[in-house]
């Protein structure tokens, strides 16, 4: 029987991360936890060991600070012995109209959702490419599939890490190396607590499961959790732009 995956789990706290966390502390692996709230990142790491993780590793890290990324990265890899897979799951929800009244708050958005994220993308893939092997799931947003005026910096972000990581994907496509964009609809998470809910939300455990499934399966490329919104993404964006800008998406 395979050993379970050593999995390095950045932006720990969040509540995908911490359910992807739960499936993979159920099977025995070793984790890595990576967050910036320390009282929640040891009672996130406490459950996981509790779960039946052989290994839980916890750090309290400002992932704003792109400097400290390679560090980080290395010090997983030494703390696990190796990385098998890695998930980047940190990231703010801007409201849109203090976004677009002020930049400043426009670019934090984009630095926390893309610059942030693409950084850490780069140092965990580079060290996958030089192993020829390893899984780097990132979780993106159907919000980055097409610009609407009522999370346009939020996608802006999230669709400009898609175009990333798709470009990193190409080049490590005969590497060994598998990169997983990850794009959920609406998710009930803290984050989206004070939205109303509906019957395209989903619970973080049901996105978690479709991503450790995904990895499972080797896969390389988008998938959209759950599947059904490739479908809507697909309208949505098939839209003429003349009809879309009529549209209160």
């Amino acid at each position: 029987m395979a050993e379970p995956p050593r999995v390095l789990v950045i932006g720990a706290t969040s509540a995908i991360a911490q359910a992807v966390a739960r499936i993979y502390a159920a099977r025995g692996s070793r984790l890595y936890l990576v967050a910036r709230d320390a009282s929640k990142l040891e009672a996130v790491r406490a459950d996981l060991a509790a779960r039946g993780a052989a290994q839980a590793d916890a750090i309290v890290a400002d992932l704003a600070r792109i400097e400290r990324h390679g560090q980080i990265v290395d010090d997983a890899a030494t703390a696990l012995a190796g990385i098998d897979v890695a998930l980047i799951a940190h990231g703010v929800l801007p409201e849109q109209a203090r976004a677009q009244s002020s930049f400043a708050e426009a670019q934090r958005a984009l630095e926390v959702n893309f610059t942030s994220p693409a950084s850490l993308a780069h140092e965990i893939a580079n060290r996958f490419e030089t192993r020829g092997r390893g899984t780097l799931a990132v979780i993106g947003s159907v919000a980055g599939d097409r610009g609407r005026q009522s999370n346009y910096v939020y996608g802006a972000a999230k669709g400009g890490l898609a175009i990333f990581l798709q470009g990193l994907r190409h080049r490590l496509h005969r590497s060994g190396v598998k990169i997983l964009t990850v794009k959920p609809g609406f998710v009930d998470t803290p984050m989206t607590a004070g939205f109303p809910k509906g019957p395209l939300w989903a619970s973080p455990e049901r996105v978690a499961r479709g991503i450790v499934a995904a990895i499972d399966r080797g896969t390389s490329g988008e998938i959209y959790v759950p599947g059904f919104w490739r479908a809507i993404m697909a309208l949505i964006r098939a839209l003429p732009e003349r009809v879309f800008v009529k549209t209160k998406l």
